[in-house]
């Protein structure tokens, strides 16, 4: 089962550590901070560079909860794991199938590409291709996109990387002026 633990923001890398040294694998299989691409204009090049996902969110892969709890007590920085009340809830199918498609077993969303036909932008590569109704704003400028999807109970606000190319329309020249 996948669950997800709220930690302070910034500190999502340090406490993904801690788990991996404290935590033995056969209670933790997996511990991972989903991270999105993005171009990002330096020294006047494009780079890409990794950011994360959901940031003050941490995701661990477990089938021994319990187990996973008492060594979660030794870790520094951990502020709850998600659920209802007092009832801690794993990721539903839906949403551990959405991370799977969007991030890969890397947990990396890759950068999009489209194009503007229009008013409309049309996803032609990467995680956004035919979820063009997810997405909620561009920023052209930025090269990002903006959706809100509901994970862990609640609506969440991500960035993804888009690279949206403006299709050029041919002016038709008369050959006779």
């Amino acid at each position: 089962m996948w669950y997800v633990m709220q930690v302070q923001t910034g500190s999502e890398e340090k406490i993904r550590i801690q788990c991996d040294t404290l935590i033995p694998q056969s209670v933790l299989q997996q511990c991972f901070i989903p991270y999105y691409e993005e171009q990002r204009k330096l020294h006047g090049q494009w780079n890409v560079l990794k950011k994360v996902l959901f940031p003050s969110y941490l995701f661990m892969v477990t089938d021994e909860l319990e187990k996973l709890w008492f060594y979660l007590k030794k870790v520094q920085g951990l502020t709850k794991i998600l659920g209802t009340g007092d009832e801690i809830v794993p990721l539903t199918e839906e949403e551990v199938a959405f991370m799977l498609r969007f991030g890969g077993e890397k947990q990396v969303v890759e950068i999009s590409k489209g194009i503007l036909e229009g008013n409309q932008v049309k996803i032609l590569s990467g995680p956004l291709t035919g979820k063009e109704a997810l997405i909620k704003k561009i920023d052209y400028h930025k090269r990002r996109a903006y959706l809100e999807l509901e994970m862990f109970g609640r609506m969440q606000k991500i960035c993804l990387g888009l690279e949206v190319k403006m299709e050029k329309v041919e002016k038709k020249e008369n050959a006779d002026a």
